[in-house]
């Protein structure tokens, strides 16, 4: 098997840029970056939001099968990320850098989200759905179903993650907004 990297040759590969145009946007009730939940449906999160599909681009037909899906994966654009770098400061666990691709900091080369939600309802073009980790306008690129054969793994190593009690704090890189600010 040929790698096609940069010695190797191989296989042609596109270099890029690649266009990707939204299917729609996240309707959250979180406006801040920093006062979203990381990681929400590994902390139960109860908070609801509509998945607004673009009625141009996706027809109703499109998501047709989607009942009795209990999960989906949402594919988005995390549009309000900063520059990336090699080491970052995860938000629970020791304050200790880690390797960028050993987190699951939203500050990355391409900022792209995997979240999984609780699909609620299907009411038209909208997703109704729980454990929304994605500020209000955010772009998303893709839904997918959540396929427990698939992607579940409960044996899985986490690496230095799992090193973390599951209940350990988050520490917060901003303070929380006070009442009246956005």
């Amino acid at each position: 098997m040929d790698a096609g990297g940069p010695e190797g040759g191989g296989a042609e590969r596109p270099a890029g840029p690649f266009a990707l145009s939204p299917i729609g946007w996240v309707r959250s009730p979180y406006q801040r970056r920093f006062a979203t939940p990381q990681q929400a449906s590994a902390v139960d999160s109860d908070a609801e939001a509509v998945l607004q599909l673009d009625p141009v681009l996706i027809p109703e037909s499109a998501l047709g099968d989607l009942a009795g899906m209990e999960r989906l994966w949402v594919v988005s654009w995390l549009h309000r990320g900063g520059t990336w770098a090699p080491l970052v400061m995860p938000p629970r666990g020791p304050r200790v850098r880690r390797s960028l691709f050993s987190t699951r900091s939203p500050d990355r080369p391409n900022p792209i989200g995997l979240s999984v939600v609780r699909l609620l309802r299907v009411e038209g073009r909208n997703l109704h759905v729980q454990g929304i980790d994605l500020i209000d306008g955010t772009p998303i690129l893709d839904i997918k179903p959540y396929l427990p054969y698939a992607d579940a793994f409960p044996g899985a190593k986490a690496g230095w993650i799992d090193e973390i009690p599951r209940d350990a704090p988050q520490f917060m890189r901003h303070p929380p907004p006070r009442d009246g600010e956005p």
